[in-house]
């Protein structure tokens, strides 16, 4: 059952990366692998109750991820409809490419640790459609947000799932984990930012906006007031900023959050337009950015997710993670090899795997390994676009092909998570001397 499982998995994954080759949507090559997954799963055992449950019980956790991924996207819509972003691109007068990509990472890098590295890629991907037209500079610059979400993350207690799953469970304390991840996570991002800014030359041009059409045709005016635009940009900045706050005060998961700040947004938009044209307050409702909301992409990450959820029901990631301690034997290697792995399968079953490994006893709270497992699978996960949550939002944004980034962004990836790896390890021996 388990070869049919990971052959099931692997010709899956094929699909996904030659998506330009054959002609078929990611998306539906995911969905069609998680279910082939779970079905090869339910015929191979006899207890079909059980396995039903399993999948009821994974379903619940995905689709926490879901609404959150949903709830995100909409905000960060509705914020573009106000022409919000324009508060901060107006404020970013450099067009010189080196400049940009640094201010680009910096930004995310440090937004990532304050939120999460989901919700900081979507915005700043959004931010970027703002500022290039050329797609290709767009695609660099969106690989380089993917390095910076997932470096930031993995120096903050709530800036990756990872991390915070470390953190709820004992294995770190948040303020430890800032302490001694923030140098590692940030040669992660330094590292392929000075590489990359020794490629890059030339300068950036905005994209031309496109005049606002009415349904008969006719041009209108952006109908969105200074205010009207400085207040959703700033409330909706504000929601994404109280969502951990929101965790934290209720222990309430963070899609909760979410959902909570886009009703106060629907509620506050509704307001605001309650006297306009019924053309000029369409274009701007939540229901309006609703459905401009990448649905695809959503059914993508509930594909590849169910399909790495059949792996960890069935043990396979958990006999991985064994094989590995018993054939490998040392921590730094086994670690390392964890975080790469990250970037096939999804981080979370592989951590959890880990955590099921290694107990409190034998390695205790803020110890070497569970600093080092929170860096390895919070940056691993860059090397390849579906690696991480971050990865595969914007990989559905930006249009991105699986080989065009394992191309131009995989090898700078990696290089960041090896740099950063050597950072800790080196950072560990002088503080133990």
């Amino acid at each position: 059952m388990e070869i049919f499982i990971i052959a099931i998995f692997i010709l899956g994954y094929v699909a996904i990366a030659f998506e330009q080759s054959i002609k078929i949507n990611k998306a539906a090559s995911a969905l069609l692998t998680g279910v082939l997954c779970w079905t090869a799963y339910i015929l191979f055992s006899p207890n079909h109750v059980l396995i039903s449950q399993e999948l009821t019980h994974h379903l619940g956790n995905l689709s926490g991820i879901l609404f959150f991924l949903m709830g995100a996207m909409t905000i960060v819509e509705l914020i573009d409809a106000y022409d919000g972003f324009e508060i901060i691109t107006s404020r970013i007068k450099t067009t010189d490419k080196r400049k940009l990509l640094w201010i680009i990472g910096l930004i995310t890098f440090f937004l990532s640790a304050v939120l999460d590295n989901l919700t900081a890629a979507i915005v700043m991907v959004s931010l970027c459609r703002k500022l290039l037209a050329d797609k290709n500079d767009r695609m660099i610059f969106s690989g380089m947000v993917v390095i910076a979400a997932n470096s930031g993350g993995a120096w903050s207690p709530i800036g990756d799932v990872t991390t915070t799953m470390l953190w709820i469970g004992g294995q770190i304390t948040s303020w430890n984990i800032i302490v001694k991840l923030f140098v590692p996570s940030l040669v992660c991002l330094l590292a392929p930012l000075l590489v990359l800014t020794c490629m890059m030359k030339g300068e950036t041009s905005p994209p031309v906006p496109l005049p606002l059409k009415r349904r008969d045709g006719a041009s209108r005016s952006i109908p969105s007031t200074p205010f009207e635009r400085t207040l959703v940009f700033f409330l909706g900045i504000g929601v994404f900023l109280f969502v951990p706050v929101f965790k934290t005060l209720t222990h309430l998961p963070p899609y909760m959050g979410i959902l909570f700040g886009l009703g106060i947004l629907w509620i506050v938009t509704e307001l605001i337009h309650h006297r306009k044209d019924e053309e000029d307050k369409d274009a701007l409702s939540v229901v309006h950015a609703l459905r401009k909301i990448d649905l695809p992409s959503i059914l993508f990450f509930l594909g590849i997710l169910v399909a790495v959820s059949a792996l960890e029901s069935t043990h396979i990631l958990e006999q991985l993670a064994q094989i590995m301690d018993t054939k490998i034997g040392n921590t730094n290697i086994i670690v390392m090899c964890i975080g790469i792995l990250s970037s096939i399968v999804d981080n979370v079953p592989l951590v959890a795997a880990t955590m099921g490994m290694y107990d409190l006893n034998s390695f205790p709270t803020d110890s070497y390994l569970w600093e080092f497992i929170a860096y390895c699978t919070g940056t691993g996960g860059s090397i390849l676009i579906i690696g991480s949550a971050a990865g595969v939002a914007v990989m559905g944004m930006e249009k991105i092909n699986f080989f065009w980034y394992f191309k131009r962004i995989g090898w700078l990836a990696a290089l960041g998570y090896f740099s950063g790896a050597a950072a800790y390890i080196t950072q560990e021996y002088f503080h133990h001397l």
